[in-house]
């Protein structure tokens, strides 16, 4: 199964240049479709050929395409780490050697000042004078660091134009590529991230999919719990394919609104639905269910192009065993699988499949409706805002349309160096061959040689089941706003003039009228709200 975010992570790269992001709005109704009921597995007939690679490909590749048009019930769970960055943060006894300053050339002699400063640190916390026969060894020992990393210095600078000259390999490591080397500093501020954010964060969706009811459920939430603190926040979110309509809890935003722009909202939007409408009528007919083949088409063109050698069987006791380790939570959730598929991708290839899945579904696109990938008319992103027409469906999907092609060009002709670091994908299956979770494991930042396998990682898992009639969409609201209707939501485009009017009327807020007055459409249709 892959909901939304799941699929986003594997489809898109987490670079943050990486314009294709903003597609994730454009592509949610497909996504949504890559949805998993548990899919029944037939078993192989012997233990050998059940473990080849060609049969885990295969067994995978079935139960994916089984799932896309079936309901389910799903719940997602998101962590962050980046312990990779402190492993062996100790210079002295660590495998790899740390810059110790901003430039090179002042390398030794701050990394000799911060080993003695050390020192001086221990002697006082012992009572004893730094200079005392005590430490006779360990100034010996700094001292002797100190002259080996010089003359290593001055070696790997006489290297830099006489090759015949040696430099010992730890120093040759140290010295290249110096100012994209970690510090001691770097690495305390990464244990400060790791134990006061991203440990105590966790972000989690559950929902329901429903395809041939044409709607989907989705509640989204992020808690951070540490010792003395303990908050939550969550946005259900409620989605209508039949009619192309979003609805996202209005509570929300319902302070935000009344404070800068709706000083007249009060109560209004409590326990109310806010209702966004997708398609206002400029898109070409069939347009979805035309993006929603293409996706298919592109996953399966994708996938069929995989060699076989990156899927393969692996054993349910061996996740214990993954470094860096899984989240705990995650784990006990998939050790009791019968049988896990894995799939292991090295980034350069990983990359160059998501080239290959935006090629094709922008083909696709583009030769069926040829006029949605028409050049637009430059502007800036400031006249873009402003525009009128840059605010009907039709110019949003031309300009998202443009941007996955600006950014295949980019990604085809800039010469990046990636990382030597791998994207892994694990499915678990219970005894009847049945799929019942998903992992992915990758690294954020995957252009950086130097930082190979020190950036933070994702994890996600997301496990799956058959849709329940007992259980609430939405647990956390009122049984008689499970299901959005006229009654209990806010339709933006209604509220919206009716917010327009009241401004004109020389009501609103300071804030209202600044940001009105911006806007042309509004001074078309009112003139300037004073």
């Amino acid at each position: 199964m892959k909901t939304v975010h799941h699929t986003i992570a594997q489809r898109l790269p987490f670079k943050t240049k990486n314009n294709l992001l903003i597609t994730s709005a454009f592509l949610t109704g497909a996504l949504l479709l890559t949805g998993c009921q548990s899919t029944n597995l037939g078993q192989s007939s012997t233990a050998a050929v059940k473990q080849a690679p060609s049969v885990a490909k295969k067994t995978l590749e079935t139960a994916l395409q089984k799932q896309r048009r079936q309901s389910f019930s799903y719940h997602s769970n998101l962590e962050i780490g980046n312990n990779k960055q402190f492993i062996d943060a100790d210079t002295n006894t660590g495998t790899e050697k740390m810059a110790a300053s901003d430039y090179v050339d002042e390398h030794c002699e701050e990394a000799h000042d911060q080993a003695y400063a050390a020192l001086i640190l221990q002697a006082e916390q012992q009572n004893k004078d730094v200079l005392a026969v005590d430490y006779v060894t360990k100034r010996d020992s700094i001292r002797q660091s100190y002259f080996e990393c010089v003359a290593a210095y001055h070696a790997w600078n006489d290297h830099q134009y006489d090759s015949d000259v040696k430099v010992a390999p730890d120093y040759q490591a140290l010295f290249d590529n110096y100012e994209d080397k970690q510090r001691p500093l770097d690495r305390k501020k990464a244990q400060l991230l790791d134990e006061y954010l991203l440990k105590p964060l966790s972000i989690d969706s559950q929902g329901i999919y429903q395809p041939m009811a044409g709607k989907a459920t989705m509640l989204a939430s992020a808690q951070y719990q540490a010792r003395n603190h303990h908050s939550s926040i969550n946005q259900p979110i409620y989605m209508d394919f039949k009619n192309g309509d979003i609805y996202l809890w209005a509570d929300n935003f319902a302070i935000l609104n009344s404070e800068l722009l709706d000083d007249k909202l009060g109560t209004k939007w409590q326990n109310k639905w806010l209702k966004i409408a997708i398609d206002d009528g400029t898109l070409p007919k069939g347009f979805g269910s035309e993006v929603i083949k293409s996706h298919f088409a592109a996953l399966d063109a994708t996938y069929d192009a995989a060699p076989v050698s990156q899927f393969n069987y692996v054993a349910p006791n061996s996740l214990a065993s993954l470094s860096p380790k899984l989240p705990a939570h995650q784990l006990s959730a998939m050790l009791p699988s019968d049988q896990i598929i894995r799939r292991v991708q090295r980034f350069g290839d990983y990359q160059a499949s998501q080239q290959k899945y935006m090629q094709i579904f922008y083909d696709r696109i583009s030769e069926k409706y040829p006029e949605l990938v028409q050049e637009p008319e430059p502007m800036t992103a400031f006249e873009s805002i402003q525009n009128p027409k840059a605010f009907t469906s039709k110019s949003v999907v031309q300009k998202i349309l443009a941007m996955i092609k600006d950014q295949m060009n980019e990604e085809a002709t800039t010469g990046e160096t990636i990382a030597n670091t791998e994207v892994q994908e694990l499915y678990g299956f219970d005894k009847r061959g049945q799929l019942k979770w998903e992992h992915l494991r990758r690294q954020l930042d995957n252009t950086s040689e130097a930082n190979n396998n020190k950036g933070m990682r994702i994890d996600v898992l997301q496990q799956h089941s058959a849709v329940s009639t007992k259980d609430l969409a939405f647990p956390n609201l009122p049984s008689n706003v499970q299901s959005p209707n006229a009654s209990n939501s806010i339709d933006l485009r209604k509220y919206a003039p009716e917010l327009l009017q009241y401004y004109q009327d020389g009501n609103g807020t300071a804030v209202g009228k600044m940001v009105f007055n911006m806007l042309p459409m509004v001074r078309e249709r009112f003139g300037s709200v004073e």
